[in-house]
C-alpha cells in the first residue's frame, strides 16, 4: 500500500463479502457423516439416540443444501431421516396417522422432495 500523503487518504482494498450465496456443502463429507452415522447407530432402537449422534447432527448443521442427498438416501436406503429433514425444512408433511410408518413417511417426504424440486 502506498504511503498518503499530507491531506490524502490512504488507500485500503475492498474485501467484498457475500452471504447470498453459502458455500455449497461437500458431498464427499456428507457422504463419511452418513457412513459413520449408520455403522455407530446400528445397534440403537431410539430414533432419539439415533438424531442426536453427532454425525447426524452435522449433517443437519450442513443445511438445506443437504436436502437433495437426504432424499436420495431415503429413496435408496430408507432410514430415520425424519428427524433431520424436519429440523431442516421447518416442515412434516406426514400425518399423524402415519407416524411411526416408515413406507408411509418415506412416501411423504419424497412425494414433499419432488414438490419442492428436490427430488425425483
Amino acid at each position: 500500500m502506498e504511503m498518503p500523503t499530507i491531506g490524502q487518504s490512504p488507500r485500503h482494498e475492498a474485501v467484498v463479502f457475500s452471504w447470498e450465496t453459502p458455500p455449497q456443502p461437500d458431498a464427499v463429507l456428507f457422504r463419511e457423516l452418513v457412513k459413520q452415522w449408520k455403522e455407530e447407530t446400528i445397534c440403537l432402537s431410539s430414533t432419539e439416540e439415533m438424531a442426536l449422534h453427532p454425525a447426524y447432527q452435522r449433517i443437519i448443521g450442513m443445511g438445506p443444501a443437504v436436502l437433495p442427498w437426504i432424499l436420495e438416501e431415503l429413496q435408496t436406503e430408507p432410514d430415520y431421516w425424519f428427524w433431520a429433514l424436519k429440523a431442516i425444512t421447518g416442515q412434516d408433511p406426514v400425518r399423524p396417522a402415519e407416524r411411526g410408518q416408515m413406507v408411509q413417511m418415506t412416501r411423504r417426504w419424497l412425494d414433499w422432495g419432488r414438490l419442492h424440486g428436490l427430488s425425483r
